[in-house]
């Protein structure tokens, strides 16, 4: 949970403000208060992938050490890739040499109210002192915040 927040917590709180309805998928059994400041449904994982049914995400944003490390990551992931109508974005080190041809590099200035809220949730996640960058960087297969949607984080 802290990791979502301090790679993509900004960007997480401004598809917020655009309309997006956000859902973080996590396997941690904590305070999901900082989740809950950036406006953030929080879901439990294995709860989400035992549903056959679930809804499909128009945008997924997802840590690369998670999709290397929980095959039913790497599996659900690969087949939204394969479906083509879910963008996908990637935190982290180590993309996998099979994604990283589909990704391109991409860095995402925040505005200043989500610099205020994502500082406010790494405080509630006991970062102490956090230092916010006005800009977060990860890895995209094309997606835009233009319109609202659906937006799902692991």
């Amino acid at each position: 949970m802290v990791d979502t927040v301090r790679h993509v917590g900004g960007w997480l709180y401004d598809q917020v403000l655009a309309g997006w309805e956000v859902t973080v998928l996590t396997r941690e059994h904590q305070d999901i208060r900082p989740l809950e400041i950036l406006g953030a449904r929080v879901v439990d994982l294995d709860s989400a992938l035992s549903t056959e049914n679930g809804l499909i995400p128009e945008a997924l944003v997802a840590s690369a050490e998670l999709y290397s490390a929980d095959e039913r990551i790497r599996a659900g992931l690969n087949r939204l890739l394969e479906q083509g109508s879910t963008k996908f974005s990637m935190w982290g080190d180590g993309i996998p040499a099979d994604l990283a041809a589909r990704f391109s590099s991409s860095e995402y200035c925040m505005s200043r109210a989500a610099q205020v809220f994502k500082r406010h949730a790494l405080v509630a996640a006991a970062v102490p002192a956090p230092v916010i960058a006005p800009t977060e960087s990860f890895r995209t297969s094309g997606f835009t915040a233009q319109q609202s949607g659906h937006l799902t984080s692991v």
